[in-house]
């Protein structure tokens, strides 16, 4: 196989009834790609449903040695990756053809080094839930602050910055921390406001338990270096936000 272009890193853990529609999605992108499914100890049949795709170039199955949890996960995907981007997806969302395209137009375009895109809210059986959370064309880092519009199942990013800023901190948003440190070194980062992510709203997601979110969504500006008057007040905004985003219809 000639050296891909997009790296994309799937943590699985037990996710066997979710996971070929993320594989098939991936290469359904039109783009040189590899997909690195970093599996952190899978007690189900999720090595038995991903077998399908063994003898692939395009495919590298790794097996964490002990537990190590989303954010070690992702990084040891980052660290075995050839591509020259790196993408995320979680084994339980899905991506629309055309999504890793058009993103890296859009950063070879601005000369930014990450790019999200919009996403369509999907109930756990995959149908839709009618709601798409919008993504601003030029998300600044006081943008960030206020609310995290960057979901990481949407995110395409340069692997040097992957590796420049690891993902830290299981016990809040790890995520939400390294786009802070991305947008606060690199300035801005570009938007698609296009759906390309759907996003499944799975009983067992990290962010499904409000109250559980909320309190690691604090933890973040904790750990961004925010001390308790500022932490409290991107706090509220956040709140505003996750309100508007997942109750009020438009």
């Amino acid at each position: 196989m000639n050296k891909p272009l997009v790296s994309v890193i799937m943590p699985v853990y037990n996710g066997e009834k979710y996971i070929k529609q993320a594989v098939e999605s991936v290469y359904q992108q039109g783009v040189p790609l590899e997909l690195l499914v970093i599996d952190d100890g899978s007690t189900d049949h999720t090595q038995e449903v991903l077998s399908v795709y063994e003898g692939r170039e395009d495919f590298r199955y790794l097996k964490n040695e002990k537990n190590m949890g989303a954010a070690g996960s992702r990084n040891r995907g980052v660290k075995e990756a050839k591509g020259e981007y790196i993408a995320y997806l979680d084994a339980d969302d899905w991506w629309d053809a055309g999504k890793l395209k058009e993103q890296l137009l859009r950063l070879r375009d601005t000369g930014y080094v990450l790019c999200s895109t919009g996403r369509e809210l999907m109930k756990a059986d995959g149908t839709g839930t009618g709601r798409c959370i919008p993504v601003k064309e030029k998300i600044r880092y006081r943008d960030l602050l206020a609310h995290n519009s960057i979901n990481c199942s949407s995110v395409l990013l340069r692997r040097e910055v992957a590796l420049e800023f690891p993902m830290e901190h299981d016990d809040s948003h790890e995520d939400y921390i390294t786009w802070l440190k991305v947008l606060r070194k690199y300035g801005c980062a570009a938007g698609i406001n296009k759906p390309y992510l759907k996003y499944r709203l799975s009983e067992g997601g990290k962010s499904r338990n409000k109250l559980k979110s909320a309190a690691m969504t604090y933890r973040v500006y904790r750990y961004a270096g925010y001390g308790r008057i500022w932490s409290g007040i991107f706090f509220v905004s956040y709140a505003v936000h996750g309100v508007w985003k997942y109750f009020v219809k438009k």
